[in-house]
This record gives structure tokens, sequence and C-alpha cells, in this order.
């Protein structure tokens, strides 16, 4: 993936020398937990083993606060440079991308910011913790991301490279772009009057959408010399996609599939879903939400 003609986005903040966050009153771990509908889809071995059709129950796709305690120091930053380099200059590639598509479509593209933190801290919808993946906040429309979850990425789950990491960051940013729409709210009320299998596949929707939206991304994003993609990214990123499937992280941590319990979608979907984003380049193609 070729990144250097696009602006590096101000909209980050380094909070990887900082540490702090405990579980308080209010409910804020439940509701946290209850974020699947806006997590990448890698929640942690722990928690899979714990029960992974029991996260569906717990919240929705956003949530409050209600996270005390703890508090935070501050401290040197733990992200190393390259790794810094490619946080904003993709999150400044997709701010450009998503405001020309917004233009087009006749309204104003705002900016979501990106938190980069070290094992836990905190986020407007609770405590963000590392083994729960990267995941986007409705509440103060922030993602939050341990940089360390890209290691895990390519080593335990076989999906290296730059533009797989890339996906991940897009994927979140896809939403925001769906806090944006009002879908996100709307899949919310859905859930709220179905019962868990029917409010597991609304949820399900929103992440294949939010991997078709990191494909629209990816098609249209450009810089000085034209597509920022380079032989290889696309089978980076259907590796990446495959490897946090629902069936393949269950057989993984619990040696069975429940295909009930899914609220980010197949190998197979999430591959599909991300395909047709990068060959069709248009939201409007991205049909998963309901």
């Amino acid at each position: 993936m070729r990144l250097g003609g696009e602006p590096e986005s101000s909209n980050f903040e380094d909070r990887t020398g900082q540490s702090g966050g405990g579980f308080g009153g209010g409910g804020g771990f439940g509701l946290l937990l209850g974020l699947v509908g806006s997590r990448f889809g890698i929640v942690g071995i722990l928690v899979l083993l714990l029960g992974y059709c029991a996260l569906t129950s717990l919240g929705g796709l956003g949530g409050g606060g209600g996270i005390t305690g703890g508090g935070s120091k501050s401290g040197e930053s733990q992200l190393d440079a390259n790794t810094r380099t490619l946080l904003v200059r993709v999150l400044g590639s997709t701010e450009e991308t998503w405001g020309e598509i917004f233009q087009k479509a006749g309204a104003q593209y705002q900016p979501t910011t990106l938190v980069a933190y070290s094992d836990s801290n905190q986020s407007g919808c609770g405590a963000a913790q590392a083994a729960m993946g990267p995941f986007y906040c409705p509440t103060d429309k922030k993602i939050y991301i341990d940089p360390k979850f890209f290691n895990e990425l390519s080593q335990r789950f076989g999906a290296p490279g730059d533009f797989a990491m890339a996906y991940v960051i897009a994927h979140e940013v896809g939403h925001h772009v769906q806090d944006l729409e009002g879908t996100l709210d709307r899949a919310q009320q859905a859930q709220q009057s179905v019962g868990t299998s029917q409010g597991n596949q609304i949820q399900v929707g929103i992440e294949l959408q939010a991997d078709c939206y990191a494909g629209v991304w990816a098609a249209n994003a450009r810089d000085s010399q034209g597509s920022i993609l380079e032989p290889g990214d696309v089978e980076e990123g259907m590796r990446a996609a495959e490897a946090i499937g629902d069936d393949k992280l269950q057989q993984q941590a619990q040696g069975r599939v429940v295909p009930d319990s899914f609220t980010h979608g197949s190998s197979a979907q999430r591959m599909e879903a991300l395909r047709r984003g990068m060959q069709s380049g248009n939201p409007s193609a991205c049909n998963y939400a309901r």
C-alpha cells in the first residue's frame, strides 16, 4: 500500500503512555461488551471462552458511560514511529475519501477521532480494553485501538501487512459513517423489538456494511500517483477478513460453530463484503444493514 501523498490527520490522540480505567458502577462493563456491532471482530480468546453468544444480550450497538474509578496517569508514548505514521495517514486518507463521497451526495463529512491506547483506557462508552479489539464509540464518536492488536492480527491470526492494518482502521471509520447516516441508531432501535437471534442478524448486517465501506474507501483512495493499492494488497485484506469471521473465531475458541450467535458474519461473508466495496467503489452497493 502506498501512503504519503495524503495529509496526516490531526484527529488523532496518542494515549499509549497513559493507564487507568476500572470497572465501576452504572453497568458500564455490560455496556462496553454490548458494543458488539461496532467492534472489528477479534474480541479476545478469554471473552470468547466465557460465552461468545452472551455478548449480544448485554447492550446493543452503542451505550453510554458508567465506568468510574481507576483514574489515569501520563507517561511517555509507547507508539513507534512507523505505526503512528500508518495510523494518521490512513485516517487522513479516509477523511479525504469520505469527504469527497459525502460532498457528491450533497452532505458534509464530519471526521472521527482515532485514539491509540495501551492495555486499557477510558472511552465515552466505558473502559477500553485491549482484549476486546478495536471499536468505535458512538457516544464520543471516536475509534479506540491498542496498536498491539496489529501484532495479534499478524502473528496469531496470520494476516500481516500494511493493508490488513489499514482495513482495520477503515472498518471502524465505516462504523462512524454509519453513525453519521443514522444507521447505528436505527439498528439499535430495531434490536430492541426482536429476539436475540434476530438481533444478532441485525448486528451482522452492520458489521458487513462496515467491511464493505472499508472496501469503498480502498477503491476510491488516491494519491498523486493514483490508487494507493499495490500488488498483494487485495490478498492482504482478504486474509484479514477471513481471519476474523465468526465461524473461524468460534471454532478456534470453543471447538464448534453456532451460526445463530454470529454478530460479525462468517469468514466468507466478510470477505465478500470487503470485495464488494473494493469492486464497486460505491457506498450504495453496501446494502447489508437494515
